[in-house]
């Protein structure tokens, strides 16, 4: 297996502000059960804080890679030689194409927290998705590293 002449890898990350919100969660579990007593409350802090912990780390668990000749997105795994054109997109552009000029079949990695994408053209005729968005935090890095692996596939 080739690497590609320029890895990447990104791992979108939920907003600080989110682990403030798993706690207050967990806080709010615990004034639920403090009629029960104060064992009762202590678990529900830890169980509420806890639970809400794992659901934001796994909703900010998702990545993005170029490797391998590969672009690996969430659950794809598209080889760079069925990408096309790679557009960065700014926030404002971003937001137009994950609503109104979204396309139904399209692949969308979609972090609403993140305000930077690129749109990866897919050339693929056996592959009826049009193109796959990408929410990143460096979409110039992300699109330099997808156009360094095609040139090297």
């Amino acid at each position: 297996m080739q690497l590609s002449a320029a890895p990447y890898e990104e791992r979108l990350t939920a907003p600080r502000s989110w682990w403030l919100i798993s706690l207050l969660a967990g806080v709010s579990l615990a004034l639920i059960v403090l009629p029960l007593g104060t064992l009762p409350m202590l678990g529900g802090l830890a169980v509420g804080s806890a639970a809400a912990a794992v659901v934001v780390s796994a909703y900010g668990s998702a990545r993005i890679r170029v490797v391998g000749g590969l672009l690996i997105a969430g659950e794809a795994r598209i080889p760079v030689t069925a990408l096309g054109e790679v557009e960065v997109l700014d926030a404002e552009q971003a937001r137009a194409w994950r609503t109104h000029r979204a396309d139904p079949r399209c692949f969308m990695l979609l972090r609403a927290y993140v305000p930077g994408a690129v749109r990866v053209e897919i050339t693929d005729p056996e592959d009826p998705t049009p193109y796959a968005f990408l929410s990143t935090r460096e979409p110039e890095r992300l699109a330099e590293a997808l156009r360094a692996a095609k040139t090297a596939a």
